[in-house]
């Protein structure tokens, strides 16, 4: 006999509150790119957060993750923008949340150059000590 494949979600809570923090990660997390600020868009992470980057490079730790995201927005994100819209959150459990962001390059002024997503990222989040953190990141592009 065969168990069936289970279906993971915590629909007993009210989790408006929730998305409305998870929203806010990922304000942040768009305003930290278009302004350049590393710290900001550290900020979020919990200390043993593993993300892989758009390029396929695993980044383990927030010391490292700081000092990648330092790089790159001084580096070859300096003049890049985005538009990032939260596309769905399921709560796996009251306290573990996945998310999909879907990011689109605007220009410096906000103007959307791209009609579709130009990457999309998984988030894993978990809350902890009264509220959210990003535990991984998966970023993938959705073109060439």
């Amino acid at each position: 006999m065969s168990i069936p494949n289970p279906v993971v979600e915590d629909t007993a809570t009210d989790h408006e509150p929730d998305v409305a923090a998870i929203e806010q990660v990922i304000a942040d997390t768009e305003t930290a790119f278009n302004t350049n600020d590393p710290d900001l868009l550290t900020a979020h992470f919990t200390r043993n957060a593993t993300v892989v980057n758009a390029m396929g490079v695993q980044i383990s730790g927030w010391d490292a993750l700081l000092e990648s995201n330092r790089k790159g927005l001084a580096g070859f994100l300096r003049e890049e923008y985005a538009k990032y819209e939260l596309s769905d959150i399921t709560f796996l459990r009251p306290d573990v949340a996945i998310a999909h962001k879907h990011a689109r390059a605007t220009t410096a002024d906000g103007e959307l150059i791209d009609v579709d997503p130009a990457m999309i990222a998984l988030y894993v989040l978990v809350k902890e000590q009264g509220r959210w953190w990003v535990a991984a990141r998966q970023n993938t592009l959705t073109r060439s």
